[in-house]
């Protein structure tokens, strides 16, 4: 299924909307580039996404943005390269509530730099962070993430 998604953003698109975890937690694929350099999410807030509080769970924000740096690397940098998610570290900054969003973006500098730096065959760790804003653009929580990237052996 994995490597389906990766053919047409589409495919991208609809396998991670209709993705059990998403479903779970409300969250909705917006935007996928074509290039896949950008996607943006959104989750509204429902009852079954709200803590003892009333605002977005913890969990689900911070569900919202664990894979898309990684799957956007995959699909960007293709099968010469190992991309896995390393670690994570998420700040929550005010309570979320309403619909929240994240836009993940990779430029092509960043890529460039990726591929120039795993060409040794070294394993590199690029770090990437994602704000979660509300309808206001008020920031939510902070997400940093740090990737794990290797290039294949020929």
């Amino acid at each position: 299924m994995m490597h389906l998604i990766y053919k047409k953003p589409i495919y991208f698109k609809f396998g991670l909307t209709w993705w059990a975890p998403f479903l779970g937690t409300g969250v909705s694929i917006r935007e996928v580039s074509s290039d896949y350099h950008r996607v943006t999410l959104q989750m509204k807030s429902r009852w079954y996404n709200r803590n003892a509080f009333g605002t977005h769970f913890g969990g689900s924000l911070y569900a919202m943005c664990d894979p898309f740096y990684c799957l956007q690397l995959v699909a960007i940098l293709g099968k010469d390269y190992y991309v896995w998610d390393k670690a994570a570290n998420i700040d929550f900054v005010k309570p979320g509530i309403g619909t929240v969003t994240a836009v993940f973006e990779w430029t092509p500098a960043q890529i460039a730099d990726i591929i120039a730096q795993a060409a040794s065959g070294d394993k590199i760790f690029p770090k990437r962070v994602v704000d979660v804003v509300n309808a206001e653009g008020q920031l939510v929580a902070r997400v940093e993430k740090t990737l794990y990237v290797k290039k294949r052996k020929a």
